[in-house]
């Protein structure tokens, strides 16, 4: 059953590429609860993935922004408040990739390089879009801002590699930020920290068959799908959670409270 709670509220989605990613199960959900979206990614992204079928499947524009572009950044939310004739209700930041993990370097021997580039696109880009937000003051009176994080920003999963501290970096960036659009703009930024999904960036990290599996044995609700996560996205945008900022908020099926299962223990 579809409520319309995002019912005139418009915004950004980040980051689909294909059926498999959250932004796309996401774009999917927002439409289907009343929202109107403009999709971005960068330009290579768009070509590489299908982000046009969803486009015409929602109606929806894309937009094509580099996020790591101020200028293309910028770009993006004014041709997006031109779409809507009117300011943002919510924006969703997911994106990440490390070249690191793409290149199967190990993370005792990494490319400092490649590590920058990684950390500038999965976090760096979220602080520019947030001070881009910020000045331009796009974003309407208990919007909602959200970027997707993993737990391995707080624990260590040797494979996860550079990318556990792009994700506690952009966790940083979401508290710091979060401050000063509640006390400017009554805006709410959070990130949701998403059990491990088969996505097309889930792909490159070694092991991850194996792990989807623990992590089920260890979660007492079993892992979160691509769809729930989905859903709780479109919780986060809707006024019912408008007092909640500057949180990470775990969406694991318990996961992340779990010290072992019996599961687990059983298979010793």
């Amino acid at each position: 059953m579809s409520y319309k709670i995002l019912e005139g509220k418009k915004g950004i989605v980040f980051g689909a590429l294909d059926k498999k990613s959250i932004a796309w199960k996401t774009a999917e959900t927002i439409v289907d609860s009343g929202g109107e979206i403009v999709l971005t990614n960068a330009p290579i992204a768009i070509r590489m993935g299908n982000i046009v079928e969803l486009s015409k499947q929602l109606d929806s524009p894309i937009i094509p922004a580099d996020a790591t572009s101020v200028k293309d950044l910028q770009n993006l939310i004014n041709k997006s408040i031109e779409y809507f004739n009117g300011k943002i209700d919510f924006v969703l930041h997911s994106i990440g990739m490390s070249v690191n993990v793409r290149k199967g370097k190990n993370y005792t021997d990494l490319n400092y390089d490649w590590l920058t580039k990684g950390w500038d696109i999965s976090a760096v880009s979220f602080h520019k879009l947030l001070q881009i937000l910020h000045k331009s003051k796009a974003m309407n009176e208990w919007g909602s801002i959200l970027a997707l994080t993993y737990i391995a920003a707080q624990r260590t999963f040797p494979n996860y590699n550079d990318m556990a501290e792009n994700k506690a970096y952009l966790e940083s960036i979401a508290r710091s930020f979060g401050y000063f659009f509640g006390k400017d703009y009554k805006v709410r930024i959070n990130t949701i920290s998403q059990s491990p999904t088969l996505t097309k960036a889930g792909e490159g990290v070694k092991g991850l068959d194996g792990f989807l599996k623990y992590s089920e044995k260890m979660s007492p609700l079993g892992n979160a799908s691509a769809e729930d996560c989905a859903k709780y996205i479109v919780m986060m945008f809707s006024d019912y959670t408008k007092k909640v900022s500057l949180q990470n908020l775990y969406h694991d099926g318990g996961f992340s409270s779990v010290g072992v299962s019996q599961e687990i223990i059983n298979s010793i």
